[in-house]
């Protein structure tokens, strides 16, 4: 069974691309509708987990929701005081990782610009 492709932003991240740039030319780099608002079905403490976790990782879009909904509803759990116990804590640092949350996995994930500035192309000028 062959390898499965390479996303192109993750080659583009991991230096993939840059090792083999044909073949990873002409792909497409697929841009996600950003995250909604927190699913009316959470608790008011798992809303406000979602809210938390969109506001510290941007780069995050709607693709995510089903891992942000099960980190939510666990860090909702948290936040009200509640015994998770072992189990949910594993599954909780195993969703952080899957969103990009904790240090190492961060190095993975690509940031969006915080300025929305036209880059000048040398040749064309704006883009």
């Amino acid at each position: 069974m062959p390898k499965p492709r390479l996303p192109a932003l993750k080659a583009a991240i991991t230096g993939a691309a840059a090792k083999n740039p044909a073949r990873f030319k002409g792909r497409a780099k697929p841009k996600g509708k950003s995250v909604g608002p927190p699913p009316d079905h959470l608790t008011v403490e798992a809303r406000r987990a979602w809210r938390m976790f969109v506001s510290r990782m941007p780069w995050l879009n709607a693709s995510d929701e089903a891992m942000l909904e099960l980190a939510s509803m666990i860090r909702g759990l948290i936040l009200a005081g509640d015994d998770v116990g072992v189990q949910k804590l594993g599954l909780y640092a195993t969703t952080l990782s899957k969103l990009g949350a904790s240090p190492t996995d961060r190095t993975k994930v690509a940031m969006p610009d915080d300025d929305d500035e036209e880059e000048e192309d040398e040749f064309f000028g704006t883009c």
